[in-house]
């Protein structure tokens, strides 16, 4: 399944671990059930896959040891994962990787990257055009992102869409 990175993609470089089997060395993904499992290996580095119906909470003691978040959207309506990865940036200070997987559609991607998400799986026929668009489709925000240290603005919006 392709990477999307900053509108590019990318090689991925971890891999899933595979139910009933043992999470041997690299980097690996584990599901949320096998974060303890996953703790305690020595060798490679360590992502988790966090569903949406889980606080981040949960994840605080682990995530210095953790170098990737996944967060999932089951359903595109479905906006708990973007709220998950804003409070691992912002309020635990994750400051690993964070990888937004499921249902996500490319007018969904210059949110994610405001919530601090840095890397997005997209099916492996997907056009990247729309999604590279995306990337660059608005230069301003109503809402600061402190993700992206941004300050806020004031009126600047209404001054900038008054401006003929």
């Amino acid at each position: 399944m392709p990477l999307l990175e900053n509108g590019h993609p990318v090689e991925d470089t971890w891999r899933y671990a595979v139910e009933s089997e043992a999470l041997g060395a690299g980097d690996i993904i584990v599901p949320f059930d096998r974060l303890s499992e996953g703790l305690g290996r020595t060798e490679g580095r360590l992502g988790v896959v966090l569903p949406n119906s889980e606080s981040v909470s949960t994840l605080k003691e682990a995530l210095p040891k953790l170098a990737l978040v996944v967060v999932t959207f089951p359903i595109f309506r479905d906006g708990r994962a973007f709220s998950q990865a804003r409070a691992l940036r912002e309020h635990l200070h994750f400051t690993g990787k964070i990888r937004a997987s499921g249902h996500i559609l490319p007018d969904q991607y210059e949110f994610l990257l405001r919530c601090g998400v840095d890397s997005v799986e997209v099916s492996g026929n997907t056009d990247m055009a729309p999604w590279e668009q995306a990337l660059r489709r608005f230069t301003i925000a109503t809402q600061p992102s402190p993700v992206l240290d941004e300050k806020p603005t004031g009126f600047g919006l209404r001054r900038f869409l008054a401006t003929p």
